[in-house]
């Protein structure tokens, strides 16, 4: 009974929620710095010699590449973390992420060693996308399995804080470097600092990342020998409708984030006339909406439910799209403001309880890899081309367009949460 009962005291409640938290900020940190450099260095050092929306489509190519990795990354790390533990695996896919973006901060330019560059690139990329497939469940299921029946929103949200932490970071360093350099510096070696820095951040992480016990769930999952074989079979052959209506219950929730980030910071100064720093301080002003909200969702959720939650923010969110033309081509800076916010807002409400809501869809012994897998799978059909998309039928069609496409998914999402087994697995 002791042996059951000591991660439980090992892992106090500063160690749970601050290792979960730091974990996802770093990740989130890296992956955002990225999603910045895709849009204002990688097209011109990277992709030159075709004009300036496609050398961006081609970077925003790139930028897809982690979306298409993170469910290989999911099924990988998911698998050890399944089987031999959430603590071991949360430190390598840590150190999977941090290698590569740490990387990608000394790459060569076109310029330099021709279409090699790009493909080193793309494989950085592709590691990046790894790391984060397993880095987002381990850190979820650290807070939640550790936390009481009637606060696991709450808990399951720490790991959420890391994304608008991380994307504050990122695009805060990226408005530092601009304004304290000349265009022609950055340019040069400036976009390469917030990469090569990151790796200062995964110091602090696999640091304290080291100094975590396993969770109870899963040590008494071990004691009851219900491990399975291979976990990713057994979500195919038992769990397959979770694993289906999870997935699509979650695009909404990256498409909207990525309309609000990537797609209105690539229109916005290359359509719209708006200053790149301009811009990015809209962003940045949005995105403490966006933190706010995770807690207030977290809040709600632990007394309504994460699926109620849930469908009520996926609802408004079809609205919202309606209106997504009307604000962002208002030419008013005010009104573009309230939109980022509503738009970051919403996704707070959606993200906050999304962590919890996916755990309790499957059993510890498969848990790990199930929340990845719908996590990061629903990211490649709600993320991975969604600026790519949303930048053609803007060209093509128009913003009201874009709308819809949001509209539309948050329709798929809502018919999902509808759908999906109630079924709540013990932890």
């Amino acid at each position: 009974m002791q042996e059951t009962t000591k991660p439980a005291k090992v892992n106090s409640l500063k160690h749970i929620l601050f290792g979960s938290l730091i974990g996802t900020t770093i990740e989130f940190f890296d992956f955002y710095i990225y999603a910045n450099a895709a849009v204002l260095v990688f097209p011109q050092l990277f992709f030159p010699g075709s004009d300036a929306t496609m050398a961006t489509l081609q970077s925003l190519a790139t930028f897809s590449i982690a979306f298409l990795s993170r469910p290989l990354g999911s099924a990988f790390f998911g698998h050890y973390g399944d089987k031999i533990g959430r603590k071991f695996t949360l430190v390598a896919a840590l150190l999977t992420m941090g290698i590569s973006t740490v990387t990608i901060g000394f790459l060569p330019s076109y310029a330099s060693i021709g279409v090699a560059a790009p493909l080193l690139l793309m494989l950085c990329r592709f590691g990046q996308g790894v790391g984060l497939g397993g880095e987002w469940g381990g850190a979820v299921l650290l807070a939640i399995e550790n936390a009481p029946p009637n606060k696991r929103a709450w808990y399951g949200m720490f790991p959420q804080l890391g994304a608008p932490i991380g994307l504050l970071l990122s695009g805060g360093t990226f408005l530092l470097l601009t304004d304290s350099m000349s265009n022609q510096d950055f340019m040069d070696y400036g976009w390469r600092i917030p990469f090569i820095a990151s790796s200062l951040l995964v110091v602090v992480g696999f640091y304290i990342r080291t100094k975590i016990a396993e969770t109870p769930s899963f040590e008494n999952s071990k004691k009851e020998q219900e491990e399975v074989k291979i976990p990713f079979l057994t979500l195919v052959k038992s769990y397959k409708n979770q694993l289906l209506f999870g997935t699509l219950a979650s695009i909404t929730t990256f498409l909207v984030f990525y309309l609000m980030t990537v797609f209105t910071l690539s229109w916005a100064t290359s359509d719209l006339g708006y200053e790149k720093r301009d811009f990015l301080l809209i962003q940045l002003f949005s995105v403490l909406f966006f933190a706010l909200f995770i807690p207030i969702s977290a809040v709600v959720a632990d007394k309504i439910g994460r699926r109620k939650i849930l469908i009520i923010a996926t609802t408004v969110i079809a609205i919202f799209g309606f209106f997504f033309s009307h604000f962002l081509n208002s030419g008013s800076s005010l009104m573009v403001t309230f939109f980022l916010c509503t738009g970051m807002a919403l996704m707070g409400f959606t993200y906050g309880p999304l962590g919890t809501f996916l755990s309790e869809l499957f059993p510890t012994n498969v848990r790990y890899s199930g929340a990845s897998l719908t996590f990061n799978l629903a990211g490649i059909i709600g993320a991975a081309f969604a600026p790519m998309i949303a930048i053609w039928l803007a060209s093509t069609y128009s913003l009201t367009y874009v709308g819809f496409y949001l509209t539309i998914a948050a329709c798929i999402s809502l018919f999902s949460l509808l759908a999906i087994s109630k079924k709540e697995h013990k932890f």
